[in-house]
């Protein structure tokens, strides 16, 4: 079964599909973690986007269940150089996509693919499977919708609000999309999540009496997460706020500071960021949108910084105890360096 990926510049390569035959549109984006693909291809923060992975062979130990982020695969389609047809065990990604009605291609050259998008930033693609037409790829490349214009959060949040109960501190999360090594790693320390949806209000937080705030990680422009950013501008100062990758970015739009889209973004596992005592840790990222520096308001220290390029990581501001990084400490896939350094910290300063 032969595949397209055509993107939006007129560019379009031909593959093998495997999966389903059908269709998709979304940004191309790439990651280049060389394991941790289940949990990649299930990371709500994926919502709407072809992921492509530089790694040139996906899939040599199968499909895991319990590796998975979400209860399904998030990315609209999957991009790799080789997919593994026998891997060390069952079911085959391939066969897993066919079941679950998704959509892949391989046999692309993926490294230029990979240093396309780095050279003219992310480009929106579109993956049919089933057919080699690539002009009606770049056409449906060309009439897919910015991801600035797309309700993502929407797809992912959860729809009705959920007690994951504890025996500790209590802790109100809006979930943007959430991991769920993200909760893992609060039930972990023993806490108790009160789980609201992406436009819960304030009052309905309140309710459940938390010690603590959190914001989830989720797909696309933060800008769209209205919700939340109107919960963290009420409660800013009222209880403690802690946010992971889209939380850090909801929290320095609710304080009045700006995001922007970045070029190609950062994803995979091997990132390296800079505390702000000059210890390096090596960390997992799935984002394309950052913090302005310059717009955060006085009284916000920025903690973490990029290594690569020096963009905001991580901020904090103690006179309103928020604490916000843009990395994910609870990885899967990838580095737990910072997953002790991150979550025993938040949880131990909260009252």
């Amino acid at each position: 079964m032969k595949a397209v990926l055509g993107l939006e510049d007129g560019t379009f390569v031909v593959g093998d599909g495997f999966g389903v035959e059908g269709r998709c549109s979304g940004e191309l984006v790439f990651t280049t973690q060389m394991t941790g693909y289940m949990e990649a291809l299930t990371d709500p923060s994926y919502a709407g986007q072809i992921l492509m992975f530089t790694y040139p062979l996906i899939g040599n130990y199968g499909v895991d269940l319990q590796n998975f982020e979400s209860p399904r695969v998030q990315a609209a389609g999957c991009v790799v150089r080789e997919i593994a047809r026998v891997p060390a065990s069952r079911p085959p990604v391939a066969e897993y996509f066919e079941e679950n009605a998704l959509l892949g291609i391989s046999g692309v050259d993926t490294r230029s693919l990979t240093i396309k998008t780095r050279t003219c930033g992310t480009l929106r693609a579109s993956l049919i499977v089933g057919g080699e037409d690539g002009n009606e790829a770049v056409r449906l490349a060309r009439s897919a919708p910015p991801i600035t214009g797309t309700d993502l959060i929407e797809r992912v949040s959860c729809t009705a609000p959920y007690t994951i109960s504890g025996p500790g501190k209590r802790i109100a999360l809006i979930d943007l999309g959430v991991k769920r090594h993200i909760i893992e790693s609060l039930r972990y320390r023993g806490a108790e999540i009160h789980v609201f949806p992406h436009n819960a209000a304030a009052d309905d937080l309140m309710a459940a009496e938390p010690d603590a705030l959190f914001i989830s990680n989720g797909p696309g422009d933060p800008k769209r997460a209205a919700g939340a950013i109107r919960c963290v501008g009420e409660l800013a100062g009222e209880l403690p706020i802690i946010g992971i990758c889209m939380g850090i970015q909801v929290a320095a739009l609710a304080l009045g500071a700006e995001t922007y889209k970045m070029k190609f973004g950062h994803r995979g596992t091997n990132q390296p960021v800079r505390y702000r005592d000059g210890k390096i840790y090596i960390t997992t990222q799935n984002h394309g949108f950052a913090v302005d520096e310059e717009s955060l308001p006085e009284g916000c220290t920025v903690s973490y910084r990029n290594v690569n390029d020096g963009t905001v990581e991580g901020f904090e501001n103690s006179d309103l105890s928020i604490t916000c990084v843009q990395f994910h400490p609870e990885a899967h896939g990838g580095p737990r360096d910072t997953e002790m350094h991150f979550f025993d910290r938040i949880y131990r300063e909260i009252p």
